[in-house]
């Protein structure tokens, strides 16, 4: 992957958790208006919507999915209520799982390093060994290789 592209996805990672954690406290009611608000004004201080294509992916596909990503995070989260995961954790968390679970060609590995570097940007320190704890127990469900990503299913 060059580093154009790699830069890309991290900046559509970043865009695409900073949606995902306003959605869990206030979903809109208009989803399709609420995302070109969203993408106007982040174009206004940064760069044009299309640089956000992969971002934009994720988000839908996160919402489109949340209620098997939540069911899955309440099983992977041991010991921990469901209700108590920080926000921010929370939308970190239903991002990797979305990109494991539902992205074949983004290797597992890969969205368990994005996540854990998010959390370090945009969380708390303890935050990231349970993120890692949860993801890296989801990895070892998923019956494909880690590390390689997949064209077909």
């Amino acid at each position: 992957m060059s580093k154009a592209l790699f830069a890309q996805r991290r900046d559509g990672r970043v865009a695409a958790l900073q949606y995902l954690y306003a959605w869990s406290i206030n979903a809109p009611a208009n989803l399709l208006e609420d995302l070109r608000y969203f993408f106007e004004n982040l174009e206004k201080v940064d760069k044009p919507r299309e640089h956000y294509a992969f971002g934009e992916e994720l988000i839908h596909g996160v919402i489109d999915n949340v209620a098997d990503i939540d069911t899955r995070i309440k099983a992977l989260a041991h010991n921990w209520e469901f209700d108590r995961i920080a926000r921010i954790d929370l939308s970190i968390l239903r991002l990797a799982m979305f990109e494991m679970v539902y992205r074949k060609d983004i290797p597992p590995v890969v969205s368990i390093n994005e996540a854990i570097d998010l959390s370090k940007q945009f969380s708390n320190a303890d935050s990231k060994r349970f993120i890692n704890g949860i993801l890296d127990r989801l990895k070892d469900q998923l019956g494909r290789d880690s590390r390689k990503a997949t064209t077909a299913e």
